[in-house]
C-alpha cells in the first residue's frame, strides 16, 4: 500500500509540471479531445470496445440492465452521435461487436450535444464509424481453468455488413462462466467467543449464457435515420456445494446446497429520426421480456441418513414496454431546445414458495408475508431542456422534468398509489485555456424501485428471510457535482470529481410489522463523493510503450440507524475502491499487471450485521500479435490468491442490543485462475 501511495504521489507531480499537448490527439473547435484511429494502432485492439477502454481518463459507466424506463440506463457513450435504443445489451456488448477496423475517430467532450439524458455529463465518448462497405468482423475463443484443474470452453463471432445506407450487424455468443473456491465457516458463541460449529466447504458455480442478436440502422443524412435492434438470451446458473459441518457437540453433518436458476429474456427495440420545424423529431420505442425460475435446495445429513431441510421455488415474469417521443432544434434565438415525453408499463408477476423438508422428503410450506404478487407500473414524464453558450469558454444548460406514476400491487399485499416528481437541473461547463475543462451540475433525482423489493423471499445460503414491503416508495435527492480535468504528459489526462448529494427517504433495510427485515425507506441522509483518475503515458520518463492507470473513488454516506439511532454508512456500500494499472506495449508484444480493490462494506439487517470483505486482487497478462489481426493472450488472475471473507454478528432479538451474542466468519479462495484468449478480426 505504502508503494501505491508513493506511485500515486510521482505521477500526480509530474502532472503539476507538464501540460504539453498530446501527439496523436487534437482538441476540435468544440473543445472536444480526438483521437484517431492510429492513436489506437499500438494496442491492436479487435473492437471497439478495447479501443474505448484505451481512451485516456474516461471511465465506461457501467448502468443496470434491469433499470426500468429509458433515460436512466443512458450510460456515457453514443455511436454516431446517437444512443443505442437498447437496454438488454449493454454498451460494452454493443461496443464488443463492432470491429476495430471500422473505428474512424473517437471524440470525448461534455454530453450536452447529445441530448437530456447527457447533458449532466462531463464525460461523453462518441464513437464515429466508418461509411465503407462489405464485411468485418471478429472473433473469440477462450480457455480458463479453475483450481480443480476443469478447463472451460468459451466463444463468440460477430459480424458487420454495409450496403448502401444500411448496415446489418449479427452476433452470437456462448460463454461458460465457470469457477470454484474453497474455504471455511466458523460459529462462535459471544462474549467467550466458545466454537459451536465448524464448515468446511467446496463451491462449484457452472453458468453458460448464450446470445443471439441482430442489428440495422439506416443512415440517410443529418436526421434521416433508423434502427432496429433485436436480442435473445438464456442463462443457467447452477451451483453444487459440499459442506462438511463438525459440531462442538454431536454427530458430523454432510450437508449440500443446490442452486438451479434458469431465465429468458427477449428484446426489441427500434427508432426513426426524421427533420421537423427546423429540427429533429426521434420515436424510440422498447418492449422486454424476461422470465425466471429458481430453485434452491438445502440438504442436511448424518451418518449417510437424510435429516431433511429446506426448498425454495421463485417463478417470475417481467414486462416492460416503453415510447419515447423528442423533438431537438440547435438554434432557436441561440438556444438549443429538446421538448420530449416517455410513457412506460412495466408489470412483474412473482410466485415464491419457501418449504420445509422433512426427512423422508414430505414439503410443508411455510407462509411469508408477501410470497405472491403482481406489481404494476404505469410511468410517463414530460422534460424540457435548454441550452446556449455564455461566452466562448462558458455555456449553460437547464433542464426540467416531471414525473408520474401509479403504481399497484395485488396478491398477498393490497396496496395502490400514486407519485408525482418534479426534477429540474443545471449545468454549468468551462473551458478555458490550457485544455483545461470544469462543470458544476446540480439535479434533483428520483431513485428508481425495484419490483422485486415488494416480494418476500428467502437466502438458504445464509439462512436469511427477507420481507416484502409493499409500501416501499423511492428515495429522492439534490446532487451536487463539480468536475476538473486537464491533458497531461502528451496524451495523457488527469480528471477530479467531487459531490455532495442530500437524500430523503433513503432505501435501505428496515423492520415490518410482521418482524422480518425488509427495504425499506430510513430518514434523511447525506454523501460526500470525492473520485480521482490519472491516465499517464511513461514514454517521457524513458519507458517505451508503457502507460500507467491509477483510479481512486471514496464516498462517504450517513442515515440514522432505526434500531441504534446512530448515523451509519448505507448497506452495501464501500466506502473506498480503487484500481491501477501498468501496460507496456512494445511492438508485437504486450504485457501488464493490475490491482484492484476496496473496503469491506456492511448490510444492516434487523438482527444482523453483515459484512463483506476482499483482500486486493492481482491480475498479470502477456500478449501476443502473430498478425495485425490476431491476439493472443494469456492472463493469470487472483495472483496472490485474494481471499473473500464474510463477518456476520448476530444479536438477540435485535440490534437494538449493544453487543452480539453470536458470530460467523466465512473465509473463500478461488486460487489463480489462468486463462487463454484467441482474438481475430478479419474484413
Amino acid at each position: 500500500m505504502i508503494r501505491l501511495r508513493i506511485r500515486i504521489a510521482a505521477i500526480a507531480g509530474m502532472a503539476a509540471i507538464s501540460a504539453s499537448p498530446a501527439a496523436a490527439q487534437a482538441t476540435d473547435a468544440q473543445g472536444r479531445l480526438v483521437y484517431p484511429a492510429v492513436f489506437f494502432t499500438p494496442f491492436s485492439p479487435a473492437n471497439a470496445l478495447e479501443i474505448v477502454k484505451r481512451v485516456p481518463g474516461f471511465v465506461l459507466e457501467e448502468v443496470d440492465e434491469e433499470i426500468r424506463g429509458f433515460s436512466q440506463a443512458a450510460g456515457n457513450v453514443v455511436i454516431n452521435g446517437q444512443r443505442p435504443s437498447a437496454k438488454s445489451d449493454t454498451i460494452d456488448v454493443i461496443l464488443s461487436r463492432i470491429p476495430a477496423n471500422r473505428v474512424l475517430r473517437v471524440e470525448v467532450g461534455s454530453g450536452e450535444r447529445f441530448g437530456s439524458d447527457y447533458s449532466s455529463k462531463a464525460q461523453v465518448l462518441n464513437l464515429i464509424l466508418s461509411d465503407a462497405g462489405g464485411l468485418a468482423g471478429t472473433v473469440e475463443a477462450s480457455l480458463r481453468r479453475d483450481f480443480t484443474g476443469r478447463i472451460f470452453p468459451a466463444g463468440s463471432a460477430s459480424a458487420l455488413i454495409r450496403r448502401g445506407r444500411s448496415t446489418f450487424n449479427a452476433a452470437a455468443s456462448l460463454t461458460s462462466e465457470q469457477s470454484s473456491d474453497e474455504g471455511t465457516d466458523v460459529i462462535t458463541i459471544l462474549p467467550a467467543g466458545t466454537l459451536r460449529e465448524r464448515r468446511e466447504k467446496v463451491n462449484r458455480i457452472r453458468e453458460p449464457f448464450a446470445t443471439l442478436s441482430g442489428s440495422w440502422s439506416f443512415d440517410d443524412g443529418a436526421n434521416r435515420t433508423a434502427h432496429l435492434n433485436t436480442r435473445y438470451s438464456r442463462n443457467w446458473f447452477s451451483l453444487d456445494q459440499t459442506n462438511m459441518v463438525f459440531p462442538s457437540s454431536g454427530p458430523a453433518r454432510d450437508d449440500s446446497l443446490t442452486q438451479r436458476y434458469r431465465r429468458r429474456d427477449i428484446e426489441i427495440g427500434g427508432d426513426v429520426t426524421r427533420p421537423l420545424a427546423g429540427g429533429a423529431i426521434k420515436l424510440v420505442g422498447l418492449v422486454t421480456r424476461r422470465r425466471r425460475n429458481n430453485d434452491d435446495v438445502v440438504l442436511l445429513r448424518t451418518g449417510g441418513a437424510g435429516l431433511g431441510g429446506s426448498e425454495q421455488l421463485l417463478e417470475d415474469r417481467s414486462e416492460e414496454s416503453l415510447l419515447r417521443l423528442v423533438w431537438n432544434r440547435s438554434n432557436i434565438g441561440g438556444w438549443s431546445v429538446e421538448l420530449g415525453t416517455e410513457a412506460v408499463l412495466n408489470r412483474l408477476d412473482s410466485d415464491v414458495g419457501l418449504f420445509t423438508v422433512a426427512a423422508d422428503g414430505t414439503r410443508s410450506r411455510i407462509d411469508l408475508p408477501i410470497d405472491q404478487a403482481v406489481v404494476k407500473e404505469k410511468r410517463g414524464e414530460l422534460f424540457v431542456n435548454a441550452g446556449r453558450p455564455l461566452s466562448p469558454s462558458l455555456r449553460l444548460d437547464l433542464g426540467l422534468t416531471y414525473e408520474m406514476s401509479r403504481l399497484t400491487v395485488r396478491g398477498d399485499a393490497l396496496a395502490e398509489r400514486s407519485l408525482g416528481f418534479v426534477k429540474p437541473k443545471a449545468i454549468l461547463d468551462w473551458r478555458p485555456r490550457g485544455g483545461w475543462h470544469a462543470q458544476l451540475s446540480l439535479s434533483r433525482t428520483v431513485a428508481q424501485l425495484q419490483f422485486e423489493d415488494f416480494i418476500s423471499s428467502a437466502t438458504l445460503s445464509s439462512e436469511q428471510v427477507n420481507g416484502g414491503n409493499a409500501n416501499l416508495v423511492p428515495q429522492r435527492a439534490w446532487e451536487l457535482l463539480a468536475t476538473i480535468e486537464r491533458p497531461v504528459l502528451g496524451d495523457g489526462l488527469i480528471k477530479l470529481e467531487l459531490g455532495h448529494n442530500r437524500i430523503s427517504r433513503v432505501q435501505d433495510r428496515a423492520p415490518t410489522p410482521e418482524g422480518f427485515d425488509a427495504p425499506g425507506n430510513l430518514g434523511n441522509g447525506t454523501q460526500w463523493i470525492a473520485r480521482a483518475k490519472i491516465d499517464a503515458p511513461l514514454r517521457r520518463i524513458g519507458i517505451t510503450g508503457g502507460r500507467l492507470t491509477l483510479f481512486g473513488s471514496y464516498i462517504q454516506n450517513r442515515v440514522a440507524d432505526p434500531y441504534t439511532l446512530r448515523e451509519r454508512p448505507f448497506s452495501g456500500d464501500s466506502a473506498f475502491s480503487y484500481e491501477a494499472e501498468f501496460r507496456q506495449d512494445l511492438g508485437r508484444l504486450a504485457w501488464g499487471v493490475s490491482v484492484d480493490g476496496f473496503t469491506h462494506f456492511t448490510t444492516f439487517r434487523r438482527d444482523e450485521l453483515d459484512r463483506y470483505a476482499e483482500q486486493p486482487t492481482v491480475d498479470a497478462f502477456v500478449e501476443y500479435r502473430p498478425t495485425p489481426r490476431t491476439t493472443m493472450n494469456l492472463t493469470l488472475g487472483n495472483l496472490l490468491q485474494a481471499k473473500i471473507s464474510r463477518k456476520r454478528s448476530f444479536f438477540a432479538p435485535d440490534r437494538t442490543m449493544a453487543d452480539p451474542n453470536l458470530r460467523e466468519v466465512r473465509y473463500r479462495n478461488r486460487h489463480v485462475l489462468p486463462a487463454l484468449k484467441i482474438k481475430h478480426s478479419f474484413g
